[in-house]
């Protein structure tokens, strides 16, 4: 008799619709047993599921309620000494603020077979679906990525003097973001960018300055959103496409 090995694949789900899913993303998807998924913006995605595949919506959205990180670890390892072939969906990518390292410690611990599969992250991809490089040879010689969750818990001083901020997870501390870095002599008419749902068709930019994008973007709900600070945004009108 054959034990049937159970392995899991920590797989990245990109911008969360099919169109930026990676091919290999798509192949275990195909082919998963159980799948832990976070909550997908488009589940479509879900329609490349087998039938038989035993499907378990973790949450894991900003503000709505979630799977304690500790039950999905122990999910993953049940599944995997069961033999299962199991996929755990993540948005964007597994490595960029996605709490990867404590589903491998667990996997480890548990000695079960792994694989951490690359996602598209809405850090990247977001700010090119909206025309905005994060790099220029004149405006932008590099960039920062940070989560703006707890704007408390950021280094303002040093963020402040980087060309170009992509933030992620800050829509509803926007004000604050915009009160640190002008605190930290970031020019009031530094250009700022937020892409809210990145990659989905109801995709929305706006676009304005430290001193009036709070203004411009008061009653809106921009979460899930990137926010990109500097020069760089200027060159968004000149790249998008013409109407």
């Amino acid at each position: 008799m054959t034990i049937k090995t159970g392995k899991v694949y920590i797989v990245g789900a990109g911008l969360g619709t099919a169109d930026y899913l990676t091919v290999r993303s798509q192949q275990l998807i195909q082919l998963a047993e159980v799948l832990v998924y976070d909550a997908l913006v488009d589940e479509s995605i879900l329609d490349w599921v087998p039938s038989n595949c035993v499907q378990l919506n973790v949450g894991k959205r900003g503000g709505k309620p979630s799977t304690p990180q500790g039950e999905i670890n122990r999910l993953l390892v049940n599944y995997c000494q069961q033999g299962k072939q199991v996929v755990r969906l993540k948005g964007g990518d597994p490595f960029i603020f996605g709490r990867t390292s404590a589903e491998i410690q667990a996997l480890t611990a548990a000695n079960c077979a792994f694989e951490v599969v690359p996602g598209i992250s809405s850090a990247l991809a977001a700010p090119l679906l909206a025309y905005i490089p994060l790099t220029d040879a004149v405006m932008s010689n590099c960039f920062a990525v940070m989560t703006a969750h707890d704007p408390q818990a950021l280094d303002w001083e040093r963020i402040s003097q980087m060309d170009t901020l992509v933030m992620l997870m800050g829509g509803r501390n926007l004000a604050e973001i915009v009160h640190q870095l002008q605190r930290h002599q970031r020019s009031p008419q530094t250009p700022i960018a937020i892409i809210r749902s990145g990659g989905c068709p109801q995709q929305q930019v706006w676009v304005g300055t430290l001193n009036d994008i709070v203004r411009k973007t008061a009653h809106q709900t921009l979460s899930p959103c990137v926010i990109v600070v500097g020069e760089v945004v200027r060159l968004r009108e000149f790249l998008k496409p013409k109407e």
